[in-house]
């Protein structure tokens, strides 16, 4: 796999921050609010990003020590201090819980630092940081503006509590946290699409999850909508669910297939409460069976670039062509 590096990394980043300002700027956001949250999210993401660059993560590591993944954590604790003091929105209440968010589940994985991958800590930790984004209260921690980017600012706060704890302080490897392209990437990613879609699109339209109602009108969107799935939804939730929880399962039972089984079948009981239904039995059905194909797309690859891409494309496919009753 070729990977990028720093630079670009850096310049892709530079293209998104830009973007987002000027379509920001364009809406009629101006002043110390806007400055404080434009530069909070674009540090958040910078860091998402950077460790996504070919040996950040390990030099990183190397050059800080233990102290590496709490140094991520506390820079990502003042830049919510920024962001609360610059929208004028302070409270000792959002202070406390972002800290607990933040450093709880540092402090508990290291709890068992010794440990070999795939300890309880490990799983718990991973529990408790996506029931913080499923369930958190994350209007009430991201009240400006309007709480429009609630859940834009937890994922991105998650991502990197989640790079600090496992990929810095925990050391977890095979996570495959990288962006680059690497051999046959293509064949496996067509071919889990294609795939997939002969087996979702038929038995979604029979279970009557699913109707073909094209969105023509709307394909200006495409790219925006595309690139923020593809980092908002797509890769949060395959770092969460192939990096970390596949890979820790496969280490802890010694049984790829396991592994790749069981966080496909946990992929799909997280989306029992979505779309407003619960028990939501045929979107936990549809969410299976596609991490069954993120899952070995992520192996086969051994990155999270390429199942991200994967998901990123299932889900805008669905946004654009199919519509659910």
């Amino acid at each position: 796999m070729r990977q990028v590096n720093v630079w670009i990394i850096v310049g892709i980043w530079a293209f998104l921050s830009l973007d987002g300002i000027l379509l920001a700027l364009w809406q009629g956001y101006t002043g110390r609010s806007f400055a404080s949250t434009a530069t909070t999210i674009s540090l958040l993401l910078f860091f998402m990003l950077l460790f996504a660059a070919r040996g950040v993560a390990d030099k990183f590591s190397n050059a800080s020590g233990p102290g590496s993944g709490l140094a991520i954590c506390v820079f990502v604790f003042l830049l919510y201090l920024i962001y609360l003091i610059g929208t004028g929105t302070f409270a000792l209440g959002r202070v406390g819980i972002i800290a607990a968010f933040i450093f709880a589940p540092l402090a508990f994985a290291m709890s068992g630092e010794k440990s070999a991958p795939g300890s309880s800590q490990d799983f718990l930790t991973l529990a408790a940081v996506w029931a913080f984004v499923k369930f958190g209260p994350s209007h009430y921690l991201w009240p400006y503006p309007g709480s429009r980017l609630a859940y834009t600012f937890t994922v991105l706060v998650a991502v990197n509590v989640a790079i600090a704890t496992f990929l810095l302080a925990r050391k977890t490897q095979g996570v495959g946290y990288t962006i680059g392209w690497g051999k046959d990437w293509a064949f496996y990613i067509l071919t889990s699409f294609l795939l997939f879609g002969c087996v979702a699109i038929p038995l979604g339209i029979s279970m009557h999850f699913i109707t073909l109602a094209p969105e023509w009108s709307h394909w200006s969107s495409f790219l925006g909508l595309s690139l923020g799935i593809l980092i908002f939804t797509a890769w949060p939730e395959e770092l969460l669910f192939r990096g970390l929880l596949q890979n820790l399962l496969a280490r802890s039972s010694k049984n790829e297939f396991a592994g790749w089984w069981t966080s496909s079948v946990l992929f799909g009981l997280a989306h029992i409460t979505n779309n407003g239904h619960f028990p939501n039995w045929r979107y936990v059905i549809l969410a299976t069976i596609a991490g069954l194909f993120y899952g070995w797309t992520w192996r086969k690859t051994n990155s999270l670039f390429a199942s991200a891409l994967l998901h990123a494309a299932v889900d805008v496919t669905w946004h654009f062509l199919f519509r659910t009753p």
